[in-house]
């Protein structure tokens, strides 16, 4: 016998990956007079497929615009996640905060994916269009300042911090390393204080109290602590990831050239790698004892 509709949650149910699944139970159960929700008008199809207008004819243009509109869907949704990631941090909540850290270290791989897609286009194609630009450039891309903000990153110019409150805001608010530091320190691990009270408007330096606290932590790699603080190097190592091959993306389509808006291109792009968002995550490794094997 086939089980009856289960209470409460059927018309919500949806299919991953399977455009449109799901939202028939959802048309069914439209209040009366109202219109009925489908695929397209769930995810404001009508809008959103109008929001790519090329400047030129070229033809590769359209896929520039995509490309970079996706990647600023991905920075709202790492936003979204990060805010979750520190609250479950704060809330002392490991299966949570692992969970979400590596939720967001899945998309910074998709987004480290598209410049397969970018990388398509040749140097000629992305010529084609590329003085229409004019004056815009991705480092004006308001989300991936207020990313860099949430990971710690405090040195913004003027004029950024002028133009966007929101921004002004994420950089007195508490960075993912002031969170860590709380949970770490509401799973009774030793954090001095003085850092759990420290002005987040400050930006992080290395501290060796902390490497110290991380090498206890590290002690037992299979411990929440220790799982959770990896999880935070993956999404580290991803941002890393996507620094280097936008780098080589844009020495391979513009080469020693400008960027677009006057920005240095490639040269600047070279110098914001290697520069981890938690450099105690990353120094502890150093400082972790080899200790043999029984048996070995």
């Amino acid at each position: 016998m086939n089980p009856g509709p289960r209470a409460g949650g059927d018309r919500h149910d949806v299919v991953p990956g399977v455009p449109g699944a799901g939202l028939e139970r959802e048309m069914t159960h439209a209040p009366r007079g109202a219109e009925a929700l489908t695929y397209g008008s769930y995810l404001r199809l009508d809008r959103l497929l109008t929001c790519q207008e090329p400047r030129t004819g070229a033809h590769d243009e359209l896929l520039f615009v995509v490309i970079h509109q996706v990647y600023e869907l991905w920075f709202k949704q790492i936003l979204h996640e990060a805010a979750l990631l520190q609250r479950r941090l704060e809330d002392g909540n490991s299966a949570g905060s692992l969970h979400t850290a590596r939720r967001i270290a899945k998309i910074l791989k998709t987004v480290v994916g598209q410049m397969d897609v970018l990388e398509t286009m040749t140097p000629r194609q992305f010529a084609s269009f590329r003085d229409a630009l004019g004056t815009s450039s991705g480092f004006q891309s308001d989300q991936f300042r207020r990313i860099e903000a949430v990971l710690g990153r405090r040195s913004f110019p003027a004029s950024d911090l002028r133009d966007d409150p929101e921004l002004r805001e994420t950089v007195r608010r508490p960075s993912l390393m002031d969170s860590l530091l709380r949970y770490l320190a509401g799973r009774g691990r030793p954090v001095p204080a003085d850092l759990l009270g420290r002005d987040p408007a400050r930006p992080w330096e290395p501290d060796p109290r902390v490497q110290d606290v991380l090498v206890a932590v590290y002690a037992d790699d299979t411990s929440p602590e220790a799982e959770v603080c990896e999880a935070l190097v993956d999404v580290d190592e991803g941002v890393q990831e996507w620094r280097y091959r936008h780098v080589k993306m844009v020495e391979r389509t513009i080469g020693a050239k400008l960027g677009t808006g006057g920005s240095a291109g490639a040269d600047y792009l070279r110098s914001t790698l290697f520069t981890p968002a938690f450099p105690d995550l990353w120094e502890v490794r150093s400082k972790i004892e080899e200790e043999p094997v029984d048996g070995a």
